[in-house]
């Protein structure tokens, strides 16, 4: 299985598309995520859908806004409340981390890959399973 992560942006007017991928994909939609940090001194929160695999092709992905939307449990903002209210209406909890920044990693893929290993250490992805 082939799990990636696709950026949208930093949950600016991109938060819209994020908040519409999960209604149209309400069939396979699995989680919605909050991952709070703290970057540039700023209490921030990346919003994610996680979507089921594909039976073709066995790819799941993870659609994300990263760190630009100010965690709700230090600055109330809209933009959480609408993503709150869309897992609301799809009956989804939102699972809350708490998580390194992006900044302290060589890349986005080196980022991108700890998360992951963070979702399927707490059973929110399913592990790879080997086909030898």
């Amino acid at each position: 299985m082939i799990q990636r992560f696709i950026e949208l942006g930093e949950g600016y007017s991109d938060l819209y598309e994020l908040i519409e991928i999960a209604h149209s994909n309400q069939h396979r939609l699995l989680r919605m995520m909050a991952f709070h940090t703290i970057k540039d001194e700023k209490e921030v929160t990346s919003l994610a859908v996680i979507l089921n695999p594909t039976k073709t092709g066995d790819f799941q992905p993870i659609y994300l806004c990263r760190e630009g939307v100010p965690n709700p449990h230090f600055k109330q903002n809209k933009r959480f409340e609408l993503f709150s209210e869309a897992a609301g209406e799809l009956q989804k909890n939102i699972i809350e981390l708490v998580v390194k920044p992006s900044s302290e990693f060589a890349d986005k893929e080196l980022y991108y890959q700890y998360l992951i290993g963070i979702l399927r250490m707490n059973r929110y992805l399913p592990v790879l399973s080997s086909s030898w």
